[in-house]
């Protein structure tokens, strides 16, 4: 059993330590991929890999950046990637998930994140959409429907 884990805070623990140096956690979060033969999250470096207990997603969106209708989701480890233009999720509790690394992995967006995206936020069908590189991307419920 690994003992790095994930946190639903997006916070790396080591045993019951937390992992504090910026660096090794910034790697850490650009190590998550999943095992290919049991799909459960792993941490994988080019050389070695380990299991990752992970409590909620193995990603985190940290902030938005750009302007309408171009943005860049800024993930946990400081990666930046064009936010995708599906599977945006508006969970029970309120908060956002979206599938990002080619729609490998799913991200929970942090508060602050979802806050900055208002810009790109519009109305639709009786919910809600992004107006992403002029597409507009549904947000569904965690049922699938809008």
């Amino acid at each position: 059993m690994s003992r790095i884990r994930l946190d639903a805070a997006g916070r790396f623990w080591d045993g019951g330590e937390l992992v504090r140096h910026e660096g090794v956690r910034d790697a850490l979060a650009t190590w998550i991929k999943k095992h290919p033969d049991d799909g459960r999250y792993i941490l994988e470096n080019g050389y070695d890999w380990l299991y990752l207990e992970v409590e909620d997603t193995p990603c985190f969106v940290t902030a938005v950046r750009g302007g309408p209708p171009e943005m860049d989701l800024v993930l946990l480890g400081n990666q930046v990637e064009p936010a995708p233009l599906t599977g945006w999720t508006l969970r029970p509790d309120g908060s956002l998930t979206v599938l990002v690394r080619g729609g490998a992995l799913e991200a929970r967006l942090l508060p602050s994140a979802q806050s900055e995206l208002g810009p790109w936020l519009v109305e639709h069908e009786g919910g809600y959409a992004l107006r992403i590189r002029d597409q507009l991307v549904p947000i569904t419920g965690p049922d699938g429907r809008r």
